[in-house]
């Protein structure tokens, strides 16, 4: 592989600029650059040197500048960071003078797509790299650090043995009939099949917790006009992000903002109240109203507490959790025995009763910790396939099919689970994984 270099740091002005290379030649297109006490060469690996970054005798920055040898770095390669002042004209002279003396620029994700390569990752920790990266609470920083950790990537690799075993009794029944090999057939057979298929199916339960970690529960605020939908966001957020008017029909669009709730990123959506209206821009909100619906994890459908409660139920795939506001100024009579949230947004109570509701509609009532491995839409699709392969294996045993069938349907059931952490033949998935990452890391 040729030498690579890159800025690390985001690009914009700070104390400190961080720039990365990784390759062959990284020590010695350091080394014509380097202007310290001791040379790139004779520093200890992970050792921070002062010194000065000079081109064609004009020092461009005073830096820090570490080694770090392969195989014991990030990428498993000879590295040097140098660490300079955070200008971004300095950070970038200084990346130039490394890409004049013969590395090339990064692409976006090439270190860890390297760490990979070289067995300092399996495929899971390397998207948990960019998991933590855009962790915006800490329940999926803890996801995305357990997994970098290798958690996941352990239970595949326990998964993937307990496959292998069974696929080789088969094939070894198979391929030395004189050897007086006990073939476990039958219901025992079957039972290890059952096995594995169940830790594939507790795997797959993880897909829709690792979606709303990484991406947020879209979340509807619903009701009718002027039960107070935008109070009720204000409150959420605990800033007033909404225009809040008594006159139905304040609210013509929808409105986004993220929350963390208890680790778990809400995306509260503000929408237009759904009646029968001959305003244009009103009846457009409506529209948006009803597609955001169709979108929607769940549903806060609000009512007015002083009204008796309304038949209508949005049509949505997501939960929906019904809520009673202005519950300071009474309560209808229809509403006593009702199971309903109960706030007051102009009294602001209720709020910790609401947000219990919310997470139990979320969670399903799941501990926190065992939100801590969440698998991703990747690794969804080809545990998917290998709950298929390992089906149709099964059938195949109960119909008494030859035991070649049996084995070849284990074989795919074994490939699609290696595909999680990265088989040898998977370099077709590589670039639409690092695709997503940063240049620089």
């Amino acid at each position: 592989m040729d030498t690579i270099a890159a800025i690390s740091t985001a690009p914009a002005e700070a104390a400190i600029a961080l720039i990365r290379m990784s390759g062959p030649e990284a020590l010695a297109i350091a080394e014509l650059l380097w202007r310290g006490k001791k040379s790139v060469a004779t520093l200890p690996p992970r050792f921070a040197a002062y010194g000065s970054i000079v081109e064609d005798g004009a020092k461009l920055d005073d830096v820090l500048l570490t080694t770090f040898r392969g195989p014991a770095s990030y990428t498993g390669e000879d590295m040097v960071e140098i660490a300079c002042h955070g200008g971004v004209l300095v950070s970038r002279r200084i990346l130039a003078a490394l890409l004049r003396r013969g590395a090339r620029s990064a692409e976006p994700g090439e270190f860890t797509q390297r760490a990979y390569m070289n067995g300092k990752l399996d495929l899971t920790q390397a998207e948990a790299v960019m998991d933590l990266i855009g962790a915006q609470t800490e329940l999926a920083l803890q996801a995305a650090a357990e997994q970098l950790e290798g958690r996941l990537g352990d239970r595949i690799r326990i998964l993937l043995q307990q496959v292998l075993e069974i696929l080789a009794h088969v094939e070894a029944y198979i391929d030395f009939p004189d050897e007086d090999i006990s073939p476990d057939v039958g219901a025992a057979l079957q039972a290890r099949m059952d096995s594995a298929k169940a830790e594939i199916e507790s795997l797959l339960a993880t897909a829709s917790q690792g979606r709303l970690m990484r991406e947020g529960v879209r979340t509807v605020i619903y009701g009718a006009p002027n039960v107070g939908k935008s109070s009720l966001l204000n409150l959420l957020l605990g800033f007033e992000r909404a225009i809040v008017n008594a006159r139905p029909g304040t609210t013509r669009d929808v409105l986004e903002e993220t929350v963390n709730l208890r680790g778990i990123p809400i995306r509260l959506m503000d929408t237009a109240g759904v009646r029968d209206t001959e305003d244009e821009i009103e009846r457009a909100g409506i529209e948006r109203t009803r597609r955001a619906l169709e979108r929607a994890d769940l549903v806060l459908h609000l009512f007015d507490a002083s009204a008796p409660p309304t038949d209508e139920l949005p049509t949505t795939p997501g939960k929906v959790l019904r809520i009673i506001n202005k519950a300071d100024l009474g309560q209808h009579a229809a509403w006593a025995s009702e199971e309903v949230a109960r706030i007051s947004c102009l009294q602001n109570t209720g709020l910790d009763a609401l947000t219990d509701a919310i997470f139990s509609a979320v969670t399903g009532g799941a501990a926190r910790s065992e939100w801590s491995v969440a698998i991703n839409a990747r690794h969804q699709s080809c545990l998917e396939k290998a709950r298929a392969f390992i089906v149709v294996a099964q059938q195949a045993l109960e119909d008494g099919l030859s035991p070649e069938f049996v084995a070849e349907d284990l074989r795919a059931t074994m490939n699609a689970i290696g595909d999680v952490v990265g088989r040898p033949d998977t370099e077709d998935v590589l670039g639409v994984i690092f695709a997503s990452f940063c240049i620089g890391k």
